[in-house]
């Protein structure tokens, strides 16, 4: 099983900025295409894809946060980063690092609060 931990988040006003970061526990992380995933406060709300990135570096983001969020990895650290701009009300959420597709278990996540 491997371990996840999740650090960064925070409350932010609209327009500022936040680096999440994630620490897997893993001897396979270069081998993994890893990812970030959030979950909106509700009842009923699904955990959606944000972002990913291959070992090789290719990425993909959500159509929401595509050109205000960047993701990166480091395999030296087994450290996977995501860097968020322009935040809006809407990112307000639970993030979570993991695999695309996901690991069977989940971290503890990090709260994202965007609001004035």
């Amino acid at each position: 099983q491997v371990r996840l931990v999740e650090s960064g988040g925070g409350l932010v006003p609209p327009g500022g900025s936040l680096r999440l970061s994630c620490v897997a526990s893993t001897l396979r992380f270069t081998a993994y295409t890893m990812a970030w995933y959030r979950q909106a406060p509700g009842p009923g709300e699904q955990r959606e894809l944000v972002a990913s990135i291959s070992f090789r570096g290719n990425t993909n983001y959500a159509k929401t946060v595509q050109g205000r969020f960047t993701i990166s990895r480091d395999n030296a650290k087994n450290t996977v980063y995501l860097q968020m701009t322009s935040l809006e009300p809407e990112d307000t959420a639970t993030y979570y690092c993991g695999r695309d597709p996901p690991f069977p278990n989940w971290g503890q996540g990090t709260q994202v609060t965007v609001s004035s």
